[in-house]
């Protein structure tokens, strides 16, 4: 149950407080002078303070409210504080709210009034807490996993791939074979840097071979090796991407353009580490760690016949899944200015474009895209103009100073239905977003 403290000298005054906010299921204590009421504050969990502003030292100046005003932001710097007076100052009215009063209000006061800016009050202190509780302790899973392992300097924020993450360090130092899935451009290459550079074979190299950049003919030299004469244009021996991955890791990227035939060979060398070059009949051991990476749906390759299921099955030991970049939204800025140099900063329109935009081309076209704005940029400032985004883009930024119904409840669905957060995102006050909720015909919380 919420507790407010009320600070006034009036017993009167206090017990109508008491009784309004009772009938209510609010809880309150009492204090009749600053001093109590600053020890209690110290005391005990307070969601919020209704206090007098004259007591009785002082009977219309107001001063003494000012002065316990003051003492409860130096203690309580978010403590919300209604402040109640029979003797209404607008000059310090106006003053103390821009000094972070949550209301001021004159004696005899309107009960529905101050109940409705109570529960406003309470409601949205509580989501403040719960909101800096769970960036705290993200910040402390974030610190953990920056202490503990090697992130080659990755940077992140959301929590999508905060999991990518734990999961590729906590298998990194076994040697199953690691399949990491996801769009082109999202990174993938970057988690399998992560999860050798904390493996069993970190000294080892780390080789990578992009099956889909190599010719079908050619895959096979490529993988195992190829002797002197074994193809045309083959005049000296060379080593496959196998051999110079001895005692470390081969990194097979967009395994999913591996011909059958490349498929066939490569099913082998994972069962027994063994292989031949092309040319030779003479057979090489090596011990190689595999990560794998594509875009493909490899499950319906293996419907369709493109795919071997045997093959997949010992690629597939662990499946990474990397989301693409719009569905790690609270990636987005903080890669954006990752990618300018440390005196180019983004205006707040350039910021509210980079989240309006869908990312088709992942965190690489943000990349890129960030490049093109630092040459451009004629200032410090980069704003939407420099940004080069497409239209869709803009007509997505209009729309969003009225935000539709879905819109409004996808919102409230990503803050996990905390009212101060989904506002937020929306750009709206809490306010608006309550009248946009009636409208809608969507509950506000506790109305379920």
């Amino acid at each position: 149950m919420p507790k407010v403290l009320i600070i006034d000298d009036n017993p009167a005054v206090a017990l109508a407080l008491e009784v309004l906010l009772s009938l209510h299921d609010i809880e309150s204590v009492t204090a009749t002078t600053p001093d109590i009421g600053l020890t209690l504050l110290s005391q005990q969990a307070i969601d919020l303070v209704i206090q007098d502003m004259n007591f009785s030292a002082d009977t219309t100046s107001g001063e003494e409210g000012m002065e316990l005003f003051r003492q409860i932001r130096q203690r309580c710097p978010d403590m919300p504080v209604i402040l109640l007076t029979a003797w209404t100052h607008l000059d310090a009215a106006v003053g103390l709210i821009k000094a972070g009063a949550a209301d001021y209000m004159g004696k005899p006061w309107n009960d529905q009034r101050l109940l409705t800016v109570v529960r406003n009050l309470i409601e949205l202190g509580q989501a403040n807490r719960a909101l800096q509780r769970r960036l705290q302790r993200e910040r402390q899973r974030k610190q953990a996993l920056e202490t503990q392992f090697n992130l080659c300097g990755l940077v992140w924020q959301d929590s999508a791939t905060e999991k990518v993450l734990e999961i590729a360090c906590q298998v990194a130092r076994s040697d199953a074979s690691v399949l990491i899935t996801g769009p082109n451009g999202a990174g993938k290459e970057r988690i399998a840097e992560i999860v050798q550079k904390n493996s069993s074979v970190k000294e080892g190299p780390f080789i990578v071979l992009n099956c889909g950049a190599i010719p079908a003919d050619l895959i096979e030299a490529e993988l195992f090796g190829a002797e002197a004469g074994a193809y045309t244009g083959a005049g000296k021996s060379r080593e496959g991407k196998f051999e110079a991955a001895d005692g470390g890791t081969l990194f097979l990227d967009e395994i999913g353009n591996l011909p059958l035939a490349g498929q066939v060979k490569l099913l082998r060398v994972l069962e027994t580490g063994r292989f031949q070059r092309l040319g030779s009949n003479r057979e090489k051991q090596v011990k190689v760690r595999i990560i794998s990476a594509t875009n493909a749906d490899l499950p319906a390759m293996i419907r369709v016949g493109q795919f071997r299921e045997d093959l997949y099955y010992r690629l597939n030991v662990i499946q990474l899944n990397l989301p693409a970049l719009a569905e790690r939204p609270e990636d987005i800025l903080p890669l954006a200015q990752a990618f300018l140099d440390k005196d180019k900063q983004l205006d707040a329109n350039a910021k509210a474009a980079l989240l309006a935009h869908t990312w088709p081309g992942n965190v690489r076209e943000l990349k890129n895209l960030m490049h093109r704005a630092q040459l451009l940029a004629r200032g410090e400032q980069i704003g939407v103009g420099d940004l080069g985004l497409p239209a869709a883009t803009a007509l997505r930024l209009s729309s969003d100073a009225e935000p539709d119904k879905a819109a409004v409840e996808s919102a409230l669905l990503r803050a996990h239905g905390v009212i101060a957060q989904a506002a937020s995102a929306l750009g709206l006050s809490r306010q608006s977003l309550y009248r946009r909720m009636d409208r809608f015909g969507i509950a506000r919380p506790g109305q379920e």
